[in-house]
């Protein structure tokens, strides 16, 4: 069966070509009277338009492209729902590629969205080349890092204020009566891993205290569950903050493997607040990242290069806050 066409739609309304155009353009203008009869007989014959034919006229994909190096991690397939709903909102379709967490990998993946003739592209916790950087402006394509920053002035970026969040958590264990604290960090090629490393490191100075432990848990659960095995084997520490949630649940099932009590024998804090923290199975206490204001941030950003070509890099981060649950042992009279 062949497709149908809108010469074939407008002889069925009664209208002109361009009339059937113009009503499945968005923006374009066209009469309450010839909408009805477009719509009608484009039902009928089962016509939908080539969007992408198009958007080679209009110059326009209307198309964001979504890249994730993972979505094991519990808070991606979280935000990556919001980003979606938020641009679809708008009137935009939506690309999810994931990639592999190294650069080369990543960009190999947006070059091909590139390809694609994206209006913009949000790369959510993956670096990009300085090269691709290049071609992406050159291209006219803006590009906005969600969830990870970028050493120098290439992109904008929305993140959680982590250095400032790290620290908040590291005095809390402090004031919490904790002084053998270890860090099972997030990938240390990663600026958010960096940055809540060294916010741990900052606040337990300012403290006096040295850390326990820093291991590189790579954002990985594996990997992480083998650092806590090894920092619970003989001397232990008696807090582990950990770099995001997903690896600390990890941490907390091995110290429960271990016949030890999370928030007696271990305080456990975590980073990031995905749904299943809150789960009777870990009651964790971690720090929460404020996902919906970032959402709001990317896509209002992302928009704004989109609609007014604006080349200046952005860089945004926001406030979260500590939600206090079972995993971690108060002192008397401390709060969050």
């Amino acid at each position: 069966m062949s497709k149908v066409t809108s010469l074939e739609v407008a002889r069925k309304a009664g209208v002109s070509q361009s009339a059937v155009s113009r009503v499945f353009t968005p923006g374009a203008s066209a009469s309450a009277k010839t909408v009805e009869k477009v719509k009608r007989a484009a039902e009928e014959l089962g016509y939908r338009p080539n969007v992408l034919a198009r958007a080679m006229v209009s110059g326009k994909s209307r198309i964001i492209g979504l890249v994730v190096a993972y979505l094991e991690n519990q808070f991606y397939p979280v935000a990556l729902e919001l980003l979606s709903n938020a641009l679809q909102a708008e009137g935009y379709h939506i690309l999810i590629f994931t990639a592999p967490n190294s650069t080369d990998g990543v960009d190999s993946v947006i070059a091909d969205l590139m390809d694609y003739q994206v209006d913009g592209i949000i790369a959510a916790s993956v670096s990009m080349s300085s090269p691709l950087a290049t071609r992406a402006r050159e291209a006219g394509i803006p590009v906005v890092l969600f969830n990870r920053g970028q050493d120098g002035g290439d992109f904008s970026h929305v993140t959680s204020a982590n250095r400032a969040g790290a620290e908040k958590v590291t005095r809390f264990l402090i004031n919490s009566g904790h002084r053998r604290i270890a860090h099972i960090a997030g990938w240390q090629g990663s600026q958010t891993g960096r940055d809540r490393a060294e916010g741990f490191q900052a606040a337990l100075a300012s403290a006096g205290l040295r850390p326990f432990s820093v291991v590189d848990g790579m954002y990985n659960r594996a990997i992480a569950a083998e650092c806590a095995r090894q920092l619970i084997t003989g001397t232990r520490p008696d807090a582990i903050f950990v770099g995001n949630d997903h690896m600390a649940f990890a941490v907390l099932d091995e110290i429960r493997a271990a016949g030890l009590t999370p928030g007696k024998d271990i305080s456990v804090v975590g980073f990031d607040d995905v749904p299943q923290a809150s789960w009777g199975a870990y009651d964790l206490t971690t720090w929460r990242q404020p996902v919906n204001r970032m959402v709001d941030a990317t896509v209002s950003l992302l928009l704004e290069r989109i609609e007014t070509g604006t080349p200046a890099p952005k860089k945004i981060e926001i406030e979260g806050e500590l939600i206090l649950r079972g995993s971690v042992r108060l002192a008397e009279g401390v709060a969050p």
